[in-house]
């Protein structure tokens, strides 16, 4: 089955050479060139990935990416012409997966996508094996995805349903930064333990009564991050 691919850029030259390059590799690309468009696709429509640029007219990309993370937990890439490391860390703290710096290679575009793709199918492996974790009032159901705290459903993206589950899934062993950014995110993904940093303090303020004060995702100081069984 071919994958789906939304790809949203308001320069129109792009936009064509990533649709035509995704296409040649066998994937099906719809298009949007401003973000209310890129919201009602992603509305509208379930894809496997969505490349989204920052820089959009009528709605940023970054404002895209916190509102499609609101419904849906499809992996975004975002796109954007500016190297600073405050732009991509905004980038996932809105809820992004990764990003790429423009000007890019169409090669490292596919490699990053194919990258994605392969965690997410390699998952979905996994998922069949697994069942419902329970802690607390908070109940992980990982064949759906869901997470529940006093049954009150909790919108987690991506990335923090894979940290939550994967710290549940070994309660009280201490996972150094680095190590969670190689298990969550891949060894091929470029970003640095900041990323981890920023993904569980969003976790925090979405599961704990108290952040400051955790109850679930505790710190081991200098060494890394534990579920608390």
């Amino acid at each position: 089955m071919s994958r789906k691919v939304l790809v949203v850029d308001d320069e129109k030259l792009i936009v064509k050479g990533i649709r035509f390059s995704l296409e040649q590799d066998g994937m099906e690309v719809e298009c949007a060139y401003d973000g209310e468009e890129a919201l009602e696709y992603a509305k509208k429509n379930r894809y496997d990935i969505i490349l989204l640029d920052i820089m959009l007219p009528k709605l940023n990309g970054l404002e895209v990416c916190q509102q499609i993370r609101e419904f849906s937990d499809t992996p975004i890439i975002m796109l954007t012409a500016k190297g600073e490391d405050m732009d991509k860390i905004l980038g996932l703290e809105y809820g992004a997966d990764d990003y790429i710096t423009k000007p890019f290679n169409i090669l490292e575009v596919k490699a990053r996508i194919k990258a994605i793709m392969r965690r997410t199918a390699g998952r979905a492996e996994k998922e069949q094996k697994r069942s419902v974790l329970t802690s607390g009032e908070m109940t992980v159901n990982c064949d759906s995805r869901r997470v529940t705290i006093a049954d009150k459903e909790i919108n987690l993206t991506a990335k923090e349903f894979d940290v939550l589950e994967l710290l549940m899934l070994n309660p009280n062993k201490v996972y150094g930064r680095e190590q969670l950014l190689k298990l969550v995110w891949g060894a091929d993904y470029p970003g640095d333990v900041r990323t981890v940093d920023v993904h569980i303090r969003r976790l925090r303020e979405k599961i704990e009564p108290s952040p400051s004060e955790p109850r679930y995702v505790h710190t081991k100081w200098g060494v890394g991050y534990y579920f608390k069984g």
